[in-house]
C-alpha cells in the first residue's frame, strides 16, 4: 500500500491522541534532560526531569513519565529524542524493551523549530527537550524500531567498517605526502602507488638513494621476493625508470634515516589496515548472504555489495517501510 508524503505525515499526527503523554529528552553523554507536554504541546511540569545515564535514571525517567500519566490520567506515552551521536542508543533500546513507543526527530528540524516557541535563539537543555516534545506532538518524527540480530550485526560491521577506511584514507594521504617530500618523481613511474610492484619497491628501496646505485636485474630480483611475474618487459622498463627518476629526484635528503623510519611504520600500518579491511568485507559478504532483501537489491546493476550493505545498515529492513519516502524522511532528505 503506497501512500503520499502528505498522507504518511498525516497518519502519525492521528496517532497522537488526547490520551498521549508527549515526552522529549535532550541527550548527553553523562546527563539526559527531560521535558513533557500533552497532544497539544502544553508542558504539563513545572520542572523538567535531570537524570544520569544510568540504569538508575532509566528507572527515574519511567517511575516521573508513569506519574504524570497517572496525575493527567493519560493512558499513552510517546518519547522523542534526537539520534545524534550515540548517546541516545541504549536508553533507546532500554525503553523500546519496555514496550514504550520511542521515535526519532531529525536534529535539522528541532533547529529550525527552536524559536517557534518563544521567539528567541537561546539554548538550554530543558529547552531542547521542549522543542522536542513539541515536534513529536506535530507529526514531525519517525519510528525507532530494534531492528533484527542480523541487522545489528550488518550495522556493526560498517560502522567498524568506516572507521578503519576513515584511518586508511589519512594514512594514505600521510604516505603521498611523504613521498612529494621525498622522491616527487615517484608518481611519474607508478600511477598507482599501491599496486604489487610499487609496493615491493617502496617496502625495499623507498628513496632515490636506495635506487640510483642499483642495476636493473638486482631491482627485479628483489621485486621476485614480495610478487611471482617481477620481470618481463614491463618489469624492465618500470626498473629502468625507477633508477632515471632517482638519478636525477630533487627529493629532500635531510634526516633521511628518521625518515625512512616513519615511512616503514606508514607502509606497515596500511598493510594491516588493507588486510582488516579485507576480512570485514569477507564478513560482509557472508553476512548479505543472510538478509533475502539484500539478494534482491544485489541484483541491481550498480549497486555492489558495500553499497547494499552501507544501505541496509542505514536504513534496516526495508519491508518495514510503506513507501519510499518514509525512508528519505529517515535520512532528512527531500530529492527531487
Amino acid at each position: 500500500m503506497k501512500f503520499k508524503q502528505s498522507e504518511v505525515q498525516n497518519q502519525r499526527i492521528e496517532r497522537i491522541t488526547t490520551s498521549h503523554l508527549v515526552v522529549g529528552i535532550d541527550m548527553a553523554k553523562e546527563t539526559h534532560v527531560a521535558q513533557v507536554t500533552n497532544y497539544r504541546g502544553i508542558v504539563l511540569t513545572n520542572r523538567h526531569l535531570s537524570f544520569s545515564n544510568t540504569m538508575e535514571g532509566f528507572e527515574k525517567l519511567q517511575r516521573w513519565m508513569e506519574a504524570i500519566q497517572q496525575k493527567h490520567r493519560l493512558s499513552s506515552v510517546i518519547i522523542g529524542m534526537e539520534p545524534t551521536g550515540h548517546y541516545w542508543w541504549n536508553l533507546a533500546n532500554w525503553l523500546t524493551h519496555k514496550g514504550l513507543q520511542v521515535v526519532l526527530v531529525n536534529p535539522a528540524t528541532t533547529k529550525r523549530n527552536k524559536e517557534n516557541r518563544d521567539n528567541c535563539q537561546s539554548k538550554s537543555d530543558p529547552k531542547d527537550a521542549l522543542v522536542i516534545a513539541d515536534v513529536v506532538s506535530r507529526g514531525y518524527y519517525y519510528e525507532h524500531t530494534k531492528q533484527t540480530h542480523v541487522f545489528q550485526r550488518l550495522r556493526t560491521l560498517m560502522s567498524d567498517r568506516e572507521f578503519w577506511v576513515t584511518n586508511s584514507v589519512r594514512l594514505q594521504n600521510r604516505i603521498i605526502r611523504w613521498l612529494d617530500i621525498r622522491f616527487p618523481e615517484y608518481s611519474s613511474v607508478f600511477k598507482d602507488w599501491t599496486c604489487k610492484r610499487s609496493m615491493a619497491t617502496l617496502k625495499e628501496l623507498p628513496t632515490p638513494q636506495d635506487l640510483a646505485g642499483r642495476s636493473i636485474p638486482e631491482i627485479i630480483a628483489i621485486w621476485r621476493k614480495h610478487m611471482q611475474r617481477a620481470g618481463g618487459s614491463t618489469g624492465t622498463q618500470k626498473a629502468a625508470e625507477l633508477i632515471a627518476y632517482a638519478k636525477r629526484s630533487v627529493g629532500d635528503v635531510t634526516a633521511l634515516t628518521e625518515a625512512k623510519q616513519d615511512f616503514v611504520r606508514l607502509i606497515a600500518e596500511f598493510e594491516r589496515i588493507t588486510d582488516m579491511l579485507g576480512d570485514i568485507e569477507k564478513q560482509l559478504h557472508a553476512l548479505l548472504e543472510e538478509i533475502p532483501v539484500a539478494v534482491q537489491l544485489r541484483s541491481i546493476k550498480g549497486l555492489g555489495p558495500i553499497f547494499v550493505a552501507a544501505i541496509l545498515a542505514g536504513a534496516g529492513d526495508l519491508r518495514q517501510y510503506e513507501h519510499g519516502r518514509q525512508l528519505l524522511r529517515k535520512a532528512g532528505l527531500n530529492l527531487a
